[in-house]
């Protein structure tokens, strides 16, 4: 028997105004960092996937995924945050504004005289190693990344072919980024992590103010489409930035008429699910080897900013077991006739793979109705990257490793 997922309502929950401010996450902040990010010249928004056969299927108004897999060639969301975080650090050290160093100015000869020689390091799994890598090496500085036991040896030669100093460790992510942050204080490098702890939360801000410019196209895409705006999102979580930047944006934005918001995390690395099971506000933290193939969620200490803005104004968290995103990752690579295929890795796909229960197993009647979720529910979840590792995406999704049948 496959094990099971497991959800539990918010009942944290806190209207509008009486939560934690959202104004980091503000149209205007997230307009800034979008912005930046248009400077870039590999830039552009990247497309809206339109599932609608999927959603008649499932009875519901609409399904949209949000394809990330196209994000600057990197096939993962995550350069967003790295290259905004990278941006405001150097504009800060430069005393200027971001909006004064657009792409072009932040690599030109006269500011890396000015700047020197700086070296960014930062723990991943894969797709943030990267996007770190990727921005380094775009302005001309060096970067050292470290990665957790376990990590995939194809997503390591493709941080080290960005110019980046990688190696796998043989900790754990949470213990890696301890490491991390020890090793950089010794060599004098940057940290560029999208975790917080006490006295390190500007540049995690800045990371998931960058993720915002993924929620700013969206919902202008869904506009495009004739859609106000989504009644329920669905997103992945890890450590909680990416969550907690979604929610962030959409609470800022639309207040207490905000989309309902459920959170996912793979089973073996669910700290904000146990946080919510506690009920008295304060994270938990799970720990050991957290081996599930959703690499990129398998983070077991909860981000304090995100954690904040996710316990006061999310709907649901939801406890995924890895059969989940294999069964995403079909669902999305086979679609039904009429619907866009989508390519998407492990935890990309969690989000969709869960869709595919909730919506059609009776044992979920309760889910849907305290989520409220009906034929005129407009449904927005994020591929947040695309088959970062080929040879365990063919396992899968040709191979058949993990089967959803059984439950």
């Amino acid at each position: 028997m496959n094990e099971e997922i497991k959800w539990i309502e918010n009942n944290m929950l806190k209207n509008y105004g009486d939560g934690v401010s959202t104004e980091l996450f503000s149209e205007l902040e997230i307009d800034k960092a979008r912005k930046f990010h248009s400077t870039f010249p590999d830039y552009e928004p990247t497309p809206l996937r339109s599932l609608q056969k999927l959603a008649m299927n499932y009875g519901v108004g609409g399904i949209f995924v949000k394809d990330e897999s196209f994000r600057f060639g990197l096939n993962a969301f995550k350069a967003l945050g790295g290259s905004y975080a990278i941006g405001r650090y150097l504009a800060k050290r430069l005393n200027k504004d971001i909006s004064e160093l657009p792409f072009d100015v932040l690599t030109s000869p006269e500011v890396k005289k000015q700047l020197g020689d700086i070296t960014f390091a930062t723990t991943t799994d894969g797709n943030h190693g990267r996007g770190i890598a990727w921005t380094a090496r775009q302005l001309r500085q060096k970067s050292v990344v470290y990665m957790p036991k376990g990590s995939s040896q194809f997503r390591l030669e493709k941080i080290r072919e960005e110019g980046a100093e990688a190696s796998i460790t043989d900790l754990n992510y949470d213990d890696a980024v301890r490491m991390t942050a020890v090793e950089a204080e010794k060599n004098g490098w940057i940290v560029v992590q999208d975790t917080s702890w006490e006295g390190y939360e500007e540049i995690p801000s800045w990371i998931m103010q960058g993720y915002g410019t993924m929620s700013a196209e969206a919902l202008e895409e869904m506009n495009n489409l004739g859609v106000e705006k989504p009644t329920h999102i669905f997103v992945q979580a890890g450590v909680g930035a990416l969550a907690g930047s979604v929610q962030g944006y959409f609470a800022s934005l639309f207040k207490a008429d905000r989309p309902k918001t459920v959170i996912v995390e793979a089973n073996k690395a669910d700290c904000l699910y146990k946080s919510a099971l506690a009920r008295d506000g304060k994270p938990r933290v799970v720990g050991g080897d957290m081996s599930t193939i959703m690499a990129g969620l398998a983070c077991g200490e909860p981000n304090l900013i995100g954690w904040n803005i996710l316990r006061d104004y999310s709907n649901m968290f939801v406890s995924s077991p890895d059969w989940v995103a294999a069964r995403g990752m079909r669902v999305l690579a086979n679609p039904l006739l009429g619907d866009p295929k989508v390519i998407s890795g492990e935890s990309g796909a969690v989000t969709a793979g869960l869709l595919s229960s909730l919506l059609k197993d009776q044992a979920f009647k309760d889910a849907r109705e305290a989520l409220q979720l009906n034929e005129k529910s407009q449904i927005l979840i994020f591929n947040t990257e695309g088959n970062t590792d080929p040879y365990k995406y063919r396992s899968i999704v040709w191979d058949g490793e993990l089967p959803s049948t059984g439950r």
